[in-house]
């Protein structure tokens, strides 16, 4: 297990009321509304080149996003990100609680410095009740990845929010990936949202692994192809919403922006 770092922001324990009523299911039960995003974001950098932590925040600030898996977030991890706290400093400017999980944990370049960290980050406006990561998979020429897991109480309602980020570079480590983070995540019945850079298309067996658990949520309400890589002119979808029956989507976008490599995916569910 690596190092994993769960913060708050003073002040996040009130929820402002929202004005949507909430919906009722099929059974009358009161329905929630939430929405979702995931964004890798390059450890901040654009396809200009330029680390601007603002414009990426500013654009999950505009989604509306109530709960957001990152990945590629550096925490005092070298200059490229100028050793920066990424993780502490979005959930300081969103106003959101969070989990940060390093897949990647090396010791500091001087004594007495924070470890150099690389890894994923859930924020969320609703306390985080436990957070965990699990190392998945790894081949011997490949980036260790992880299955980051936050239980949040979303009005009064436990939701079950997983974030990773797949190797990019080896199908057989990616489904073997996969096979983990279903044999992770298949056994509960708690409603279950699994997020991410999937790095794959939707017909690969490993995508194909994954939507045998959890439903898609692009192709159930989304509209176009939902290519999210490259960002300047994306022409695959490797960026995923996956949900459980508990969660219905409304709709799904996926904003454009030069702020990363990558374009996010934003979308609404009822949580029943």
């Amino acid at each position: 297990m690596r190092k994993l770092v769960l913060g708050t922001v003073a002040g996040l324990l009130m929820l402002l009321p929202t004005a949507a009523a909430a919906e009722a299911d099929t059974t009358g039960r009161p329905g929630r509304p939430l929405t979702v995003a995931t964004y890798n974001i390059h450890h901040g950098a654009g396809i200009d080149g330029v680390l601007d932590l603002e414009r990426i925040a500013v654009l999950l600030e505009k989604s509306g996003a109530d709960v957001i898996g990152l990945q590629e977030v550096d925490r005092h991890w070298s200059e490229r990100s100028n050793w920066v706290d990424q993780p502490a400093w979005f959930a300081q400017r969103l106003k959101m609680h969070y989990g940060y999980a390093a897949n990647l944990d090396l010791p500091p370049l001087n004594p007495g410095e924070p470890r150099r960290q690389y890894g994923t980050a859930i924020l969320s406006k609703y306390p985080i009740k436990d957070f965990t990561n699990t190392l998945l998979p790894l081949y011997p020429t490949g980036e260790q990845r992880g299955l980051s897991v936050a239980t949040l109480k979303v009005r009064g309602a436990e939701l079950r929010f997983a974030n990773t980020h797949l190797t990019h570079n080896n199908n057989a480590e990616r489904l073997e990936q996969a096979q983990k983070v279903v044999e992770l995540l298949g056994a509960s019945k708690q409603p279950t949202m699994l997020v991410g850079d999937l790095n794959a298309r939707p017909d690969t067996p490993e995508i194909k692994t994954l939507t045998a658990l959890l439903g898609d949520t692009w192709p159930a309400v989304g509209t176009g192809p939902g290519y999210t890589s490259p960002a300047e002119n994306p022409t695959a979808r490797i960026d995923y919403l996956l949900h459980s029956a508990q969660l219905r989507p409304t709709k799904v976008s996926v904003p454009v922006s030069p702020a990363s490599d990558h374009l996010p995916v934003v979308a609404s569910y009822t949580l029943r």
